[in-house]
């Protein structure tokens, strides 16, 4: 039975305990990020465990989004209906859960299983996360989502260290699961108690619309720059390394210079942002941060060498840091629709970027070679720019 002092938030948009709150957001931001960082430090591992050749394997690895896209919509309803307290109790267990179920597979198909419930449950954490870090920024009355994507990219290199070490001591994938479930259910344990009750609109309210209404216009806007942005982060996070090995023609020892700067940056990037973001505003920002995607990526193009790539990937980074948090509280913020329901419909076409740009990058690969590829996904840069002035919540 939930505490009756868990926070709230009350009419004014003052919590009593909003620093604490504020610790305990970041906490289930970065505890997110670090099982999954956890699952992708160990894929050469499992893969090689399972035999298995990289077709299969790329067809395994296609159940995760698949979930996460599919549970897009019910994840915003069970937010909504529920709250996102209740939401992130049940989803970020069984999110630990399952990723005990990767270290567990022995076949192919189980991993799919694995890997497909995984996404449901991660898919379940990031909507209900998201709108709990909505909620937390109320509280401030200034831009501090960035931040909480910061604690989820900062997840990603503490993943990825603990990966390395467990690699080095032979640790089988599994244990190292159970080490990282113990640490998040401890995070759980200890911060319970601030995970906030935010207020919902009545059962009946939330009924009122049809379940396939169409969306809002200024949320599918603010859905298709995330698009752009996240088509061009898939393409950095799968492509990086080997841009650097076959275009660049990095040392082997470097191939990882490029994805390891993009990443610094990044996380630097939304470290910085709410800050940013108080100074020139949203909008100004976005359309920079389009500028920098695109003009980092066409860097690299025109000028495949170590040094000059490695700093086009790192004004890359800088870019797309700011666009995925910045429109995250946007689609919050409105009073139309919903907060779980906004962040799902968001999310929902931003996801298809993420899914989409590093297949298309392989696609034009094949056809015309990778630079061609990478300045395709130059463009997404510009689009952002160029929508960001027509949508109306990006100016509030």
């Amino acid at each position: 039975m939930d505490r009756p002092d868990k926070p709230e938030i009350d009419p004014d948009g003052h919590g009593a305990q909003r620093g604490r709150i504020r610790i305990t957001v970041t906490l289930l931001y970065f505890s997110m990020g670090l099982m999954f960082a956890s699952w992708a430090s160990r894929i050469p591992d499992i893969k090689t465990k399972l035999h298995l050749n990289d077709a299969v394997f790329g067809t395994i690895l296609f159940a995760m989004p698949v979930a996460q896209f599919l549970m897009m919509t019910v994840s915003g309803r069970l937010v909504t209906r529920f709250g996102s307290r209740r939401i992130v109790l049940l989803a970020l267990p069984l999110y630990a859960l399952c990723l005990a179920n990767i270290g567990l597979a022995s076949r192919g198909w189980q991993l799919a299983v694995a890997l497909f419930l995984f996404g449901i449950a991660g898919n379940m954490c990031n909507i209900s996360i998201n709108t709990q870090g909505v909620a937390a920024e109320k509280l401030y009355h200034r831009p501090i989502m960035a931040s909480f994507h910061g604690g989820w990219s900062l997840a990603g290199f503490t993943g990825a260290l603990i990966g390395l070490i467990m690699i080095n001591l032979k640790i089988i994938p599994l244990w190292h699961f159970v080490t990282v479930i113990i640490l998040v259910c401890g995070v759980i344990l200890f911060n319970r108690r601030y995970i906030m009750e935010v207020k919902q609109p009545s059962v009946r309210e939330s009924q009122k619309k049809k379940f396939f209404s169409m969306p809002d216009r200024n949320l599918m806007g603010l859905g298709l720059i995330a698009f752009c942005s996240m088509a061009s982060e898939g393409a950095m996070f799968d492509w990086s390394g080997i841009y650097f090995k076959d275009v660049v023609k990095a040392p082997a020892s470097l191939v990882i210079l490029g994805y390891t700067s993009f990443m610094v940056m990044m996380a630097s990037g939304r470290f910085m942002a709410d800050r940013v973001t108080m100074m020139i505003g949203r909008q100004k920002l976005l359309r920079i941060c389009g500028v920098m995607i695109s003009g980092g990526l066409y860097l690299a193009v025109l000028f495949p060498n170590l040094v000059t790539a490695t700093i086009a990937f790192m004004i890359v980074g800088l870019g797309v840091s700011s666009v995925v948090p910045s429109v995250y509280s946007a689609a919050g913020r409105q009073n139309k629709v919903p907060p779980g329901i906004a962040l799902a419909t968001v999310a929902s076409v931003s996801f298809l970027g993420f899914l989409m740009g590093p297949p298309m990058i392989g696609y034009i690969s094949q056809a015309f070679g990778l630079r061609y590829s990478f300045a395709v996904i130059g463009i997404f840069g510009l689009g952002i720019t160029l929508m960001v002035p027509r949508i109306r919540l990006l100016s509030q």
